[in-house]
């Protein structure tokens, strides 16, 4: 099958459906079908790539043009509509979080594992400028055996307004460590080659939500005069995760927290380290050496910038279906590690204790 052949439908029709819709049609795709719920969206997307709309995700998945199915719910429905695609033999992009929780995340895995179609997760920092250069040296060896990974993904003020499905806990699963923690989490274990997770400690917090006056000088959120029937979700974490080999990585993110927004990842090596921001496009490599003196050898690289982690991400979804190839990246596997790690970040949370999750007797967090 041709790229040009590939008919694709979209489930939830809203900014980030419309983005992978329009990347998907620039690459040569075919957007053949959109669902969603809210009727002015359904009219403006037909229009837009002139495709057949549905109010429910069960007529499209019935479509017959229909090859690929891209997910962008809320996160509650990302189990139950992916696994009708899956079952009905479609391609499935769904994005992240794998599932709402560690339960639903799993019955999606396991329709994965046993469905014709590949089923792709929306981490799309993955495929930016920075972390296609990291891959690359990392895989010369430049940085030797990296040991420890800080990962940074903060707001100063952006919490989503209450009363979306966002700070609803019942839709979303859980505030900014579901949001925006869960890109970082999934980003850290990448840089490490995705190792053996053995414990994890943490705390979530919900600090902003309940405050009678919320500065917002921005504008991120809206509606916040239903906070408090509305906010009962965490919205910033800091979390300690161990891994085999003595790995590490430390968790800051958060919504709203009294500091300067921060995106800075640090990974550091035996030979060299490495410092980039999610989605970004440079990477600064650091080094040390001796020669003529000691000094720091530090070398900025600046990534091309129409490489887009959305682009590229869509782009190897597209292609995987394209050569029959087995899935290499954004894999259900790997989203069900970062969907443990989570549920264990909540865990901890809720018990005061690190959670080990290398132990048979292990369990989910109790709901």
């Amino acid at each position: 099958m041709s790229v040009d052949g590939i008919g694709v439908g979209i489930v939830g029709l809203g900014g980030m459906g419309q983005l992978h819709a329009s990347n998907m049609r620039e690459e040569g795709a075919t957007i053949v079908a959109g669902a969603d719920l809210v009727a002015d969206q359904r009219e403006r997307f037909g229009q837009e790539f002139d495709a057949t709309t549905y109010e429910s995700h069960e007529g499209l998945i019935a479509d017959d043009a229909v090859d690929a199915v891209i997910v962008t719910t809320p996160n509650k429905f990302h189990e139950p509509i992916s696994v009708t695609a899956l079952e009905a033999g479609h391609h499935v992009l769904v994005e992240k979080p794998l599932a709402h929780d560690l339960e639903s995340a799993e019955r999606l895995a396991a329709a994965a594992e046993d469905a014709e179609g590949i089923c792709m997760v929306g981490f799309h920092n993955r495929h930016a400028a920075s972390m296609a250069m990291f891959d690359a040296y990392r895989a010369r060896g430049r940085f030797g055996e990296l040991t420890h990974v800080e990962a940074n993904y903060l707001r100063r003020r952006g919490v989503p307004g209450p009363g979306s499905w966002f700070t609803n806990p019942e839709l979303a699963g859980g505030g900014a460590l579901l949001d925006i923690g869960v890109h970082a989490i999934d980003l850290a274990l990448c840089t490490l080659d995705f190792p053996e997770v053995l414990e994890v400690s943490g705390v979530a917090r919900t600090t902003f939500g309940d405050q009678q006056e919320y500065a917002d000088p921005d504008g991120f959120g809206d509606n916040w005069d239903g906070r408090a029937e509305t906010y009962e979700v965490d919205d910033s974490v800091s979390a300690l995760i161990r891994c085999a080999g003595g790995r590490t990585i430390t968790l800051e993110a958060g919504w709203a927290t009294n500091r300067d927004p921060c995106s800075d990842f640090i990974v550091r090596g035996t030979r060299a380290g490495a410092a980039f921001e999610i989605g970004g496009n440079d990477l600064e490599i650091l080094e040390a050496n001796t020669a003529g003196c000691d000094h720091y050898a530090d070398t900025h690289l600046s990534g091309d910038e129409t490489v887009t982690g959305y682009y590229e991400q869509d782009r190897v979804f597209l292609e995987t279906i394209e050569t029959g190839a087995a899935l290499a990246t954004n894999t259900v596997e790997e989203a069900l590690t970062v969907q443990r790690v989570i549920d264990a970040i909540y865990e901890s949370t809720e018990t005061g204790r690190a959670v080990r999750l290398d132990e048979p007797e292990a369990v989910h967090r109790a709901d």
